[in-house]
């Protein structure tokens, strides 16, 4: 067998081959792209033995993805993705002094890989609608995460210079209704001169269709409210600002909703669609994040067990002579465990099972006055319902509605927009 080490870098790979007793076979540098991967390939053939297979060569990197790890599987190689933080930790212990460099990290993978294999989980072999699924699930997400960030934004200009918009939309500034009427008046002088026809007009055109009167009144309204003015020399500047945020948060929107279209239709068309949606809280967007951080090779995961660890939905246990603690797993697949938190929330909207089974848990627990601890996905709202859920000691049936105030708090999460 032969254990391959590589460090890969942007422009070019460290690659270390080593025979299984870590005598060390080759060292080379090679550029990223076709030409490396050939040389690699080269490499290889001349110290693999003639009869051996290429499951024979065992090949350890610090990434899971890209066509360079594509083209290593493609070849038949096994490859095992190994975590930056275990390599750093193996290094501790062959350079106390902290000594580093990309040959050495080679190294240290081929080592990692010879001796250390059974601990590591290799790359499997996800189909192709899977990585389809995959990609454009990220890509829907990372643009929801972004369109967050300038929402709040656009939300922290709002308030220095025009809080009449903060009063009319509050946090829904991502909305249609928002985008379309502020994208028209930006600033407070041109949000005043609104008139409602010209409201109602931008809210259908924004795709309202219902009580376009009721809610035309209510943003007028809002807009021509008393409010603090910013000093008249600085609201052009503002203006400006926030036209260019807008803009940004409109194509943003409507890319959103092109991902989510893509998502929908690759999951749509894997066999275990149907498996996934039939999961209590799970609908498309969620049942595909959670295909594709899984993924669908049978054989990646051991057990149960290892698909638990793997999204974090775990504990950990740090025991040592008396002391005793079980804590939150923080080493996982974050965006599969916040897949899996959302669903949690969901299933306890829709799903009496799983109301039923959550509730008796929640009494069953004695009041505390201790600090809540942060949720998996680490936001606010979700820290929040958390917390309302820790310290809810409400004795109610299960399965009714609206039960306790973290009932309440669950059941405002919208988790296909998170």
């Amino acid at each position: 067998m032969l254990f391959v080490g590589d460090d890969w870098a942007e422009a070019h790979h460290d690659i270390e081959i080593e025979d299984e007793s870590g005598r060390v076979l080759a060292r080379r540098r090679v550029p990223e792209g076709l030409a490396g991967i050939t040389t690699l390939h080269e490499l290889v053939a001349e110290h693999l033995d003639p009869t051996g297979e290429l499951d024979q060569v065992l090949i350890g990197i610090e990434t899971d993805r890209g066509p360079w790890v594509q083209a290593l599987l493609a070849a038949g190689y096994v490859v095992f993705a190994i975590n930056p933080l275990q390599v750093a930790r193996y290094r501790e212990r062959h350079s106390p002094s902290g000594a580093k460099s990309d040959p050495g990290d080679a190294h240290l993978l081929a080592e990692i890989i010879r001796l250390d294999r059974a601990h590591h989980r290799r790359i499997a072999g996800d189909s192709q609608i899977a990585e389809h699924v995959k990609i454009a699930a990220r890509a829907h997400q990372t643009m929801i995460w972004s369109r967050v960030r300038q929402v709040n934004t656009l939300r922290s200009l709002l308030r220095e210079y025009y809080p009449a918009a903060l009063a009319a939309f509050g946090t829904d500034l991502a909305g249609r209704d928002a985008l379309a009427v502020l994208t028209a008046a930006p600033s407070p002088d041109l949000g005043r001169r609104l008139s409602q026809a010209r409201i109602e007009t931008l809210l259908r055109r924004a795709g309202r269709q219902r009580n376009v009167s009721a809610t035309a009144a209510k943003i007028r309204a809002a807009l021509r409210s008393e409010q603090l003015a910013a000093r008249p020399g600085v609201i052009g500047a503002y203006t400006a600002s926030a036209s260019a945020l807008l803009a940004v948060l409109t194509a943003v929107a409507a890319q959103t909703e092109v991902l989510a279209g893509q998502v929908e239709q690759g999951f749509g068309q894997h066999p275990d669609a149907e498996i996934y949606r039939s999961q209590p809280g799970l609908g498309d967007i969620l049942g595909a994040r959670v295909l594709a951080e899984f993924g669908d090779d049978p054989g990646r995961y051991a057990d149960a067990k290892a698909r638990k660890n793997y999204s974090g939905m775990s504990p950990i246990t740090k025991a040592s002579g008396t002391k005793r603690v079980v804590l939150a797993r923080y080493a996982r697949n974050r965006r599969l465990g916040d897949a899996l938190f959302l669903q949690a929330y969901s299933a306890l909207r829709t799903s009496p099972g799983a109301r039923a089974l959550y509730d008796p848990s929640v009494r069953a627990e004695p009041p505390t006055t201790k600090r809540c601890a942060p949720s998996p996905t680490g936001s606010s709202a979700s820290s929040m319902a958390a917390c309302e859920a820790t310290h809810s000691t409400t004795s109610t049936s299960p399965g009714t509605a609206n039960q306790t105030n973290s009932a309440l708090q669950l059941d405002r999460l919208r988790s296909w927009d998170v």
